[in-house]
């Protein structure tokens, strides 16, 4: 389609908050195809970017990248200008599986996170109860996650992600072993904390619905080995109606990127 809603857009390595310019990676070096092929994208301070495509494509191998949590790649990833070497206070992320410690509380969950953050005790208590009140969950501090539901249990894990005020918040199908309902109300919540919080966040998402509502741009990767085709400017309004009359036509036109796979 050639719909502005539907242009591929990108800021400037200049404009960058993340940068990655021909990030390329291999699990076998013996094996002659990439996992991921010569990946350029740069995202910007307050974007929402959404990464879909088929299973085996590298999106959830990218995000590991971006977190630093596997440093060995071809090419280039920098952060706020400096290059990615490692895990960074400055780069939360959240997993599909809530990964909550089961004999910590609510707030001992969340402040794990702070461990190295060089607060005092008041001011780490301070911040995991405005963490705690930011994802809806005021009145639960000191319940265990066997106490809670699946999306609560996920909440927590957004305000661990939060609770060092990241400039970047890394998202791995984080609604994922969710239930439909929800996961629509936490994409809602989410959609509310981003706002809130002037806060970035690249969202990798098998759910083109998903990625559609909540992104400023979706990244459609395709696999074998894993690339960019096509990166898909989601010009709609805020707070964004999943009955707004452009959400088909994009989940539509994006979705035929899959089938061309």
């Amino acid at each position: 389609m050639s719909s502005n809603t539907l242009s591929s857009a990108s800021p400037t390595p200049s404009e960058a908050l993340l940068a990655l310019s021909h990030v390329s990676k291999r699990f076998d070096t013996r094996s002659a195809h990439p996992v991921l092929d010569s990946v350029n994208l740069h995202v910007q301070q307050g974007e929402c970017i959404a990464i879909v495509g088929a299973s085996g494509c590298g999106k959830s191998t990218l995000l590991r990248l971006v977190a630093g949590l596997d440093t060995e790649y071809d090419g280039d990833i920098t952060f706020n200008g400096a290059p990615v070497r490692d895990t960074s206070l400055e780069r939360g992320i959240v997993f599909q599986d809530h990964r909550l410690f089961p004999w910590r509380t609510v707030e001992q969950n969340i402040a794990v996170a702070l461990r190295n953050a060089g607060l005092s005790r008041e001011t780490k208590q301070k911040t995991v109860a405005e963490h705690i009140e930011l994802v809806g969950l005021k009145g639960y501090a000191h319940h265990f996650p066997n106490q809670l539901s699946g999306g609560m249990a996920q909440r927590v894990a957004i305000a661990r992600g939060l609770v060092n005020r990241p400039k970047l918040l890394l998202l791995d199908e984080p609604f994922g072993a969710l239930d439909a309902l929800t996961r629509a109300r936490m994409q809602q919540e989410l959609q509310r904390i981003w706002e809130a919080g002037n806060i970035t966040m690249v969202l990798v998402t098998h759910d083109v619905d998903e990625a559609v509502f909540l992104a400023d741009r979706v990244v459609v990767m395709k696999p074998h080995p894993g690339h960019i085709a096509r990166i898909v400017d989601i010009k709609l309004p805020r707070p964004r109606q999943r009955t707004h009359p452009l959400v088909s036509r994009i989940r539509e036109d994006i979705l035929s990127d899959f089938s061309e796979a």
